[in-house]
């Protein structure tokens, strides 16, 4: 097989990997802004929103969505890319990989809890927050701490030679 060949091969390997990328975020995330209201139900007796403020609550309606699309979507595909980046440490691989999972994915229950809970209920707010804050917090620890020994194992081979 020539060199031409392998890039080619390569790049379309890629080119079908961010199409499957982009049709599974879609698939996942059109429905999942459509259900939202109907599975995250406003909080009786929770504040309306008004006019001015209805695009700002689309918009995070329409991110969380996608990002839950987004993080479903690296969950399938991501772990390979995982094991390229920390190729001799599995655990880092895979703490990496499920920290981004997280944090890509927990916005859509997260947000949709947060309407659906009474604006009385500090108990179910508690939950809410210790349900999602830690783990968020665990999280991004997780990824400074994989960032650092990835730096410092990088800075003990030496630089990297320019690829441009």
């Amino acid at each position: 097989m020539s060199v031409q060949a392998t890039t080619e091969a390569r790049s379309t390997s890629r080119r079908s990997t961010w199409v499957a990328v982009v049709a599974l975020t879609l698939i996942i995330a059109v429905p999942a802004f459509f259900l939202n209201p109907i599975i995250w139900p406003p909080a009786p007796g929770g504040p309306a929103p008004t006019a001015a403020q209805i695009p700002y609550l689309l918009a995070l309606d329409v991110m969380q969505a996608v990002f839950l699309g987004l993080g479903i979507s690296f969950l399938i595909f991501g772990f390979p890319v995982m094991r390229r980046i920390s190729p001799d440490s599995k655990t880092r691989a895979w703490a990496m990989y499920l920290s981004i999972g997280y944090l890509m994915v927990s916005w859509w229950p997260h947000i949709g809890l947060h309407v659906s809970n009474a604006p009385d209920d500090l108990q179910g707010l508690i939950y809410i927050d210790y349900l999602f804050h830690v783990p968020l917090m665990i999280a991004g620890a997780i990824l400074a701490y994989c960032f650092y020994s990835l730096v410092r194992q990088q800075r003990a081979r030496g630089p990297v030679p320019s690829t441009r």
